[in-house]
């Protein structure tokens, strides 16, 4: 199968830090790849070179069999529109309201009348578990579980064909942290099959991976399938995931 997503020996640094030493991987059509490691180790940085926020080093990223880190703003944009992106703190616009962020990516993109606008910021704000009593709120009046559902609202809205999650429990207590673990799988299901998770959440990983890759000292040190991984005889792997697995 053909990787839709694919990173060849990939390097990034940050003034004298190395982040991401010679990374390599693929996500293929109708997979989960859960990305995880500890707090700054690259889970974030390597998002946001797939997405094109930032260039790498050294090393080659492929999106959709394009080669992207060489490519312009303008050249990116195409590419940028078949990924939906999932900020960790949901990176929702202060100052609009639910219905607003949500409508903001087809406001942008595309040509639609008010009312298609409405009926698809409806349809997608039901996929995620909300209703229109939400519409006219802002973040600031929305619980953290509900801002990362309308985030998740936001990126589904152009029907990208891949998602792209940075951190999606992060800062939710257990019972959002479970709502929102139950919407990923449920995502892929006719909505969007494809989709990077880069978590430190050991409970997310286990339910909604297909593939698990395990990021320490900037390089992978164990991927495969989540038996495969947790099951690794690597002592760093061992002693990273003993800690996530504490409650």
């Amino acid at each position: 199968m053909d990787a839709i997503i694919e990173g060849l020996h990939v390097e990034k640094g940050f003034e004298a830090t190395a982040v991401l030493k010679d990374v390599s991987f693929a996500l293929d059509k109708g997979e989960t790849l859960v990305v995880m490691g500890g707090s700054g180790s690259g889970k974030t940085v390597l998002l946001r070179l797939i997405a094109g926020l930032l260039r790498p080093d050294a090393g080659q990223i492929r999106v959709f069999g394009q080669n992207i880190e060489h490519l312009s703003e303008e050249e990116l944009l195409p590419i940028r529109r078949r990924l939906g992106y999932v900020f960790q703190g949901a990176a929702l616009f202060d100052s609009l309201t639910v219905h607003e962020n949500v409508a903001y990516p087809l406001r942008e993109h595309a040509r639609l009348a008010e009312d298609e606008i409405r009926r698809r910021v409806m349809h997608f704000l039901s996929l995620v578990g909300l209703d229109d009593n939400v519409l006219g709120q802002l973040p600031a009046e929305l619980s953290g579980g509900m801002r990362k559902r309308v985030g998740i609202a936001r990126a589904l809205i152009a029907e990208p064909e891949v998602m792209l999650y940075d951190e999606p429990t992060a800062g939710l207590d257990p019972t959002n942290s479970k709502l929102v673990t139950e919407l990923i799988v449920q995502m892929r299901e006719g909505v969007c099959d494809s989709s990077i998770v880069v978590t430190h959440d050991l409970e997310l990983a286990r339910s909604v991976a297909d593939r698990m890759a395990v990021l320490i000292d900037g390089r992978f040190a164990a991927m495969g399938p989540p038996a495969e991984v947790t099951a690794s005889s690597d002592p760093a792997v061992q002693a990273f995931l003993a800690g996530e697995a504490r409650p």
